[in-house]
């Protein structure tokens, strides 16, 4: 689909001033309804691997998890859903490279000096 040049109109902001903006333009991949986006509890089958049963209900095969829902009586984990922890980026932490070359040099010459080591 070839995206056209943005038309642009004269348009009244209501306090007797005309304002020249740009013409939004409907986007026809969009639905009408007023919530296209559902999340609906109905799956295909799926067998518990609680208690072997097959479930076409979200909540129905979540509470075979739970230690009363279940025959054994143990609380189950649903693994497949969770998201990875965020990890934080090291990108912020500055290295001052004269610093880390005092260290380096001083942790040497205690090696040499035999500093630090087991017999």
């Amino acid at each position: 689909m070839q995206e056209s040049a943005p038309e642009y109109a004269w348009f009244d902001d209501g306090r007797g001033r005309q304002v020249y903006r740009r013409v939004h333009q409907p986007n026809l991949n969009r639905s009408d309804l007023p919530c296209p986006m559902l999340i609906t509890d109905t799956i295909d089958p799926v067998q518990s691997m609680a208690d072997g049963k097959f479930y076409s209900s979200k909540q129905a095969l979540r509470r075979t998890y739970r230690a009363d829902g279940n025959p054994q009586g143990k609380e189950f984990i649903e693994v497949g859903n969770d998201q990875k922890p965020h990890e934080q980026k090291r990108g912020s932490y500055v290295r001052n490279p004269e610093k880390s070359r005092d260290v380096i040099e001083k942790a040497m010459a205690a090696v040499d000096r035999g500093e630090g080591m087991q017999a």
